[in-house]
């Protein structure tokens, strides 16, 4: 009898409780014991709900307060000097000065470093190590977690990051050294946590190593058979999971390993699971991660048999069946979507409807005979609903298609190179040395939204809300007029969401109401749906940016999301490529940019702050990925006279690796994330002369932080040491939405002035 089993569940809530009680908690509304009580509760409701739903084995130790990782730093006691730890349990407070540099009662700081997990768009705070560095147990926040889960009688399998894959996470500072030589001081810690698991009578729990479907060294391949033997004499069963891909040359080592069992990727990692099966011995578990924990998509459940019946008698109760990773990175409920057509409905699948599916899989594979008329229905509305999709015109347009065939390489390139089209914007703008600007967002202020609320509702009418937008827009301008700023944008009060914004006016998109996904602590995000083929009815942009210009004489950037980040941060279609997708996205955004320039738009920026997050894990596919990727970019930017400036973003991303590509994309200006990185993202232009302008980030805006003018400029003339001082912007490290005014304008004066200090060292130049 198969079993069903579940890597990790959405930790938010359907209503969004853990957002909002961690946000009262931040601004001293409620106290540290009411977010400890909201968290208990979403945790219970949580391992309820799976138990309800048939799950044999329910994991504990998913949840988190802000993100898996800098839990496991804490455990293990990984404090960075400079929040002056003095040993002892974590607290709370800290817990959330690594995260956001600031915690109610305690002294601000730098908060740590934050990246992309793996490939996908949750982002987790980057653990930091030096050499001779001591672990000790920081953090029982996983034992306290079970004792909740055993006192509500759940049957519990808690769910801890493995040693290997922190370790590869982590960065060094300070001097360099080989960060592999400090296994041997964490597997202490790992082994007192494992230890206290065994002694409370857990059965089970699982390891997340998902490090194995990269390209590894082989001192780290190496690495994982002596740690597992180390870890696995003293604690409860260990599944080993793994997931985002297949593991290649690195399955023969997995399923070596003195593990109970291993989980496999079977969407990502295609039928990988089928070679495991004869490499694992007869005692071990084969997890198949066989329903897609990453996407929203109903699956076809005979197709999913299919693959799965060959180990059916083979393998019996050693066969257990999960969702191919945790559904942490998909909503939690689709039955909260009362406003979606029923047929579209159908189509989909939320992380409770993906338990279901897992469970009714594996009902179907222990049946052996004739099937129940309960699981024959579910099979019957499965056809129903797979059908209905296919055939639907919802999906398919041929005129988008067609026009998307006949794209050639003609339609991606500028009319000039770089060099020229340069000193015709030099001459154009007459910008000063060290032009400021700002990624595009300002605060989305409570009016802001209560206005967007209001006109959703019906309660504003058209004439209204415009009022009301183009109020908040001179607003904007008015304050960076009076900051002093070179380049101006209009601040994006109109919208929602830098993706929803543009989703909801483009053909082939479908929008929820409540189905949010954590994107980092208390930041979520709704993805919007990608279900068919993608078109522009319409001018986007065009009307506000036109206003935002004729309130200044100072250039305003136009703002537009680019095609692999609307591709990459929504739910694409699983029916055709997703370059076939990302091309028709481009030949869109193609249009609103040649209208913003016929509008007399001078600058227009069009981030693409996904490009690397949506790199394939292993090197050997990058450069496909790359290649689509970039000519999406340039199609959308070709045709433009060399006057126009066009301007991208990228944010918490390395960009060693694709440098080349980054150049490739031709962009005028490029900003960049790289302070909370102490600039060191910076390292990947020391060896690459890159053509263009940049603008490394000067400040980290997700921290309430202001910083102070010497910081700038310190970090600026770091950049200047990497890149011509001549090619340098100056500008914060993503958009200013999530902060308020209050915050906004003493850092973006601070910038101002920086960038004032700088020119005056610097020879003239005119831009």
């Amino acid at each position: 009898m198969a079993l069903a089993h579940n890597l990790g569940f959405p930790r938010i809530g359907a209503n969004r409780e853990l957002k909002y009680a961690l946000e009262a908690y931040w601004r001293g509304e409620q106290d540290a014991g009411d977010l400890l009580t909201a968290g208990r509760e979403l945790r219970i409701r949580n391992w309820q709900q799976q138990k309800d739903q048939g799950m044999h084995w329910i994991p504990a130790g998913d949840f988190s307060y802000y993100d898996q990782v800098l839990d496991t730093t804490a455990m293990l006691g990984a404090i960075p000097q400079r929040f002056d730890w003095s040993g002892g349990l974590v607290d709370i407070d800290l817990y959330f000065r690594m995260a956001r540099g600031r915690a109610p009662g305690s002294e601000p700081a730098e908060a740590c470093e934050m990246t992309k997990w793996f490939d996908t768009n949750y982002h987790y705070l980057v653990p930091e190590l030096s050499a001779g560095q001591s672990f000790s147990l920081a953090s029982t926040r996983l034992l306290e977690e079970v004792d909740e889960a055993l006192a509500c009688g759940i049957p519990i399998k808690p769910v801890l990051l493995g040693p290997l894959t922190w370790l590869w996470l982590a960065k060094v500072r300070g001097e360099p050294f080989d960060k592999l030589t400090l296994l041997d001081r964490i597997l202490p810690v790992y082994r007192e946590v494992l230890s206290a698991l065994k002694a409370r009578g857990i059965e089970w729990m699982q390891i997340d190593e998902p490090i194995l479907v990269l390209d590894l060294p082989s001192a780290w391949q190496l690495a994982f058979a002596s740690t597992y033997a180390q870890l696995t004499d003293i604690a409860p069963k260990v599944l080993l999971a793994t997931y985002f891909g297949s593991l290649l040359e690195n399955l023969p080592l997995a399923c070596k390993l003195p593990v109970a069992g291993l989980h496999l990727d079977a969407v990502r990692g295609g039928d990988e699971f089928l070679q495991a099966a004869n490499l694992l011995a007869a005692d071990q578990v084969l997890s198949v991660g066989i329903i897609d924990g990453r996407n929203i998509w109903r699956s076809d459940l005979d197709k999913a048999l299919n693959r799965l019946r060959p180990l059916v008698a083979e393998r019996g109760d050693r066969l257990w069946l999960a969702p191919s990773c945790s559904l942490l990175h998909v909503p939690v409920d689709i039955e909260q979507e009362d406003k979606l057509d029923a047929e579209l409905i159908s189509w989909l699948a939320f992380a409770r409807q993906k338990v279901a599916e897992v469970v009714t899989l594996t009902e179907i594979l222990s049946v052996g005979g004739a099937q129940p008329t309960r699981l024959q229905q579910q099979l019957s509305e499965n056809h129903q609903a797979l059908h209905s999709r296919r055939n639907s015109k919802l999906v398919h347009c041929a005129d988008v298609t067609d026009r998307a065939a006949g794209i050639d390489d003609k339609l991606a390139q500028r009319q000039s190179p770089y060099r020229e089209r340069i000193e015709h914007q030099h001459a154009q703008l007459r910008l000063p040395p060290y032009p400021t600007t700002t990624i595009g967002s300002f605060p989305q202020t409570p009016q802001i939204r209560r206005l967007r609320q209001r006109f959703k509702q019906g309660e504003l009418n058209d004439g209204d809300y415009v009022a009301g937008i183009k109020t908040e827009i001179a607003h904007a301008i008015k304050e960076q007029e009076a900051l002093g700023l070179d380049v101006l944008v209009h601040g994006e009060a109109e919208r929602n969401d830098m993706v929803e914004y543009f989703g909801e006016q483009l053909d082939g998109f479908i929008f929820t109401r409540k189905a949010w996904v954590q994107s980092y602590g208390s930041r979520c995000v709704k993805p919007p749906i990608i279900v068919g083929d993608v078109a522009r009815p319409q001018a986007m942009t065009v009307d506000w940016i036109r206003y935002a210009q004729s309130l200044t004489d100072k250039p305003v950037k136009g703002m537009l999301t680019g095609p692999v980040t609307i591709l990459n941060w929504s739910f694409v279609r699983d029916d055709q490529p997703r370059s076939e997708t990302c091309l028709q996205i481009a030949l869109a955004i193609r249009d609103e940019v040649q209208d913003l320039e016929a509008a007399g738009t001078r600058i227009i920026q069009i981030d693409e702050a996904a490009l690397r997050e949506g790199l394939p894990l292993r090197q050997r596919d990058w450069q496909a990925y790359l290649d689509w990727a970039v000519r999406a970019f340039r199609t959308t930017t070709s045709d433009l006279a060399d006057t126009t400036q066009i301007h991208t973003h990228m944010c918490y991303s390395s960009f060693n690796d694709i440098i080349a590509a980054v150049a490739a994309m031709d962009a005028d200006v490029i900003t960049i994330e790289s302070s909370r990185s102490d600039m060191v993202l910076l390292d990947a232009f020391k060896d690459f002369a890159y053509p263009n302008d940049i603008g490394p980030g000067v400040y980290d805006i997700h921290s309430p932080n202001v910083p102070t003018v010497e910081t700038i400029v310190a970090r600026m003339r770091q950049a200047a040491a990497r890149i011509k001082p001549q090619q340098l912007w100056v500008n914060p490290d993503c958009g200013l939405k999530t902060r308020t005014w209050e915050e906004v304008k003493p850092a973006l004066a601070n910038m101002v002035a920086a960038a004032i200090k700088l020119r005056a060292h610097l020879k003239p130049h005119p831009r």
